[in-house]
């Protein structure tokens, strides 16, 4: 499985992803649309079955009540009651007959279609207390009784239930109808609708899917495209296809790609411009320099023998021709770090050894306090090392003051360097900007005759080892600049590209 096809999945299978939320949505609107279409019909299907069932039964009850039970003489016996159920639940659309009449006042008897099937029992108190009210007689109603139905369950089975009595001293009758079969056909419709409401569901996922790969697709391309843009793929381009909303986004993306790869490649070339002529200055320059450094010490030597008014001249210029050789210096270093052409060239060092020659090819040995323990082994490049120490212990002489100390440490797999003086300290408005090149604070500290340029090389030579370098303050007064590098930057050149520059090429602070 590719990459992308694994992000894929992963998105999709985000509970915030929006593949995942256009399937829920389209499922909850399609089973929500589902249900309520399946729950009116089935509630129209039942009612239109059971209306048709009891109004058929009903009817055929009250004529028959009317034909057969009407018929029966004021005082019928059991046998005529039993003959008359019998005559109208044959007659009838499957029901059983229940005839209740009186033989005396006070004596009732029943006579039953089916004594197994329907009984007196089964019909509910309630409708009896119904069916044997009589009405008052009214404008609206001209009957004493009538007839009335109920529906009910019996041994988990359901039933209609009615019953009227005949005017006029008629026995009283009551039907049993089973709607067992109405129950089976409404559960048959129920199972159908439901399984059609499962159906809409999948086939609503399955569109909602669909529908979201249409839509997520050019999402997905455009955001692999402006990932591609972010890790500086600026030649990355959508293919633009329709014209809808999507296309006119992806269209817009290309223009803005074009944009930024037209501005960055003017950029470049700007910056590669200006680095080249810094690089040419600096080379064209170290030959004339060479010569007028030559004459200025030559100058300086005889400065004794010249005319005392010339002599503070001679010293100016000797003095100033040095500050423009090590501002040359540094400024071809700066354009080695800019083109990426600086390398590391290791070798193992003894850094308490290293430190104090530092300080004594320097002539620092009265003003610096050295903490290291020999025998403290690092695989490092010296000359960068060196031109770190010198510029960190240079800056704390100039700006910080004497006595400067340097402690040397390691932690775990890191070799720790700290450079304390005792000036000062950095305010805090400079201390995000000490690295920063060219930069003086000189409305906080004593003028500087450097070229400010060379905290900003010694950070540079430690990212090259893979190491930094931080500026605080510390809480006993002046400043302090802790150097972190690995004890072994093996790793670091094995990282780099070939071509790595020969010893002693680099120029020196």
């Amino acid at each position: 499985m590719t990459e992308s096809a694994k992000r894929s999945l992963r998105a999709g299978l985000r509970w915030t992803s929006l593949r995942l939320r256009l399937v829920v949505v389209f499922a909850l609107v399609a089973l929500v649309a589902a249900a309520s279409a399946s729950g009116i019909a089935y509630w129209l299907n039942r009612e239109a079955v059971l209306t048709r069932t009891q109004g058929a039964a009903l009817d055929d009850f009250r004529r028959q009540m009317q034909e057969t039970a009407a018929a029966l003489p004021t005082r019928p016996t059991k046998d005529d009651l039993q003959r008359a159920a019998g005559k109208m639940a044959s007659s009838g659309p499957g029901y059983s007959v229940l005839l209740v009449a009186e033989r005396e006042r006070g004596k009732p008897i029943v006579g039953y279609s089916d004594l197994d099937t329907f009984t007196r029992a089964d019909v509910p108190d309630s409708l009896q207390e119904q069916v044997a009210r009589k009405q008052p007689l009214t404008s609206s109603n001209e009957h004493e009784y009538h007839l009335f139905w109920q529906r009910t369950s019996i041994a988990g089975t359901p039933y209609l239930v009615a019953g009227t009595r005949i005017i006029g001293g008629g026995p009283t009758g009551y039907m049993l109808k089973s709607l067992d079969q109405e129950r089976q056909d409404l559960n048959s419709l129920a199972w159908s609708l439901g399984i059609a409401t499962a159906l809409a569901l999948v086939g609503s996922a399955l569109l909602a899917q669909a529908a979201a790969t249409t839509v997520l697709r050019p999402v997905q391309r455009l955001g692999d495209a402006a990932r591609k843009l972010g890790e500086g793929k600026l030649d990355t381009r959508l293919v633009v296809s329709g014209t809808d909303e999507l296309a006119d986004l992806s269209r817009t993306f290309n223009r803005t790609a074009s944009s930024l790869e037209k501005k960055v490649a003017d950029m470049s070339a700007r910056e590669e411009a200006s680095r080249r002529f810094v690089a040419d200055m600096s080379h064209e320059l170290r030959t004339p320099l060479t010569a007028i450094t030559a004459v200025a010490e030559v100058l300086e030597d005889e400065a004794d023998t010249l005319d005392p008014m010339i002599a503070p001249a001679v010293h100016l210029v000797v003095s100033e021709t040095r500050r423009l050789n090590d501002l040359v210096e540094n400024l071809m270093e700066v354009t080695r770090f800019d083109a990426g052409t600086a390398r590391l060239v290791l070798d193992d060092v003894d850094v308490a050894d290293q430190v104090t020659a530092c300080i004594d090819a320097r002539a620092w040995l009265d003003a610096v306090h050295l903490d290291a323990e020999r025998g403290m082994m690092a695989r490092l490049d010296p000359r960068r090392l060196d031109v770190i120490l010198a510029n960190l212990i240079g800056n704390a002489l100039k700006h910080g003051g004497s006595p400067v100390g340097v402690r040397v440490r390691t932690e775990g797999e890191e070799l720790l360097i700290e450079v304390r003086d005792h000036g000062p300290g950095i305010p805090e408005d400079v201390l995000p900007h000490v690295f920063d090149r060219f930069y003086k604070a000189s409305a906080s500290r004593p003028r500087s005759e450097g070229s400010g340029l060379g905290l900003s090389i010694a950070m540079e030579n430690a990212h090259i080892h893979g190491g930094d370098i931080s500026a605080a303050n510390s809480p006993d007064g002046g400043a302090v600049f802790t150097l972190r590098l690995p004890r072994d930057a093996e790793r670091i050149v094995r990282n780099d590209e070939p071509g790595a520059d020969a010893p002693g090429e680099d120029g020196a602070t």
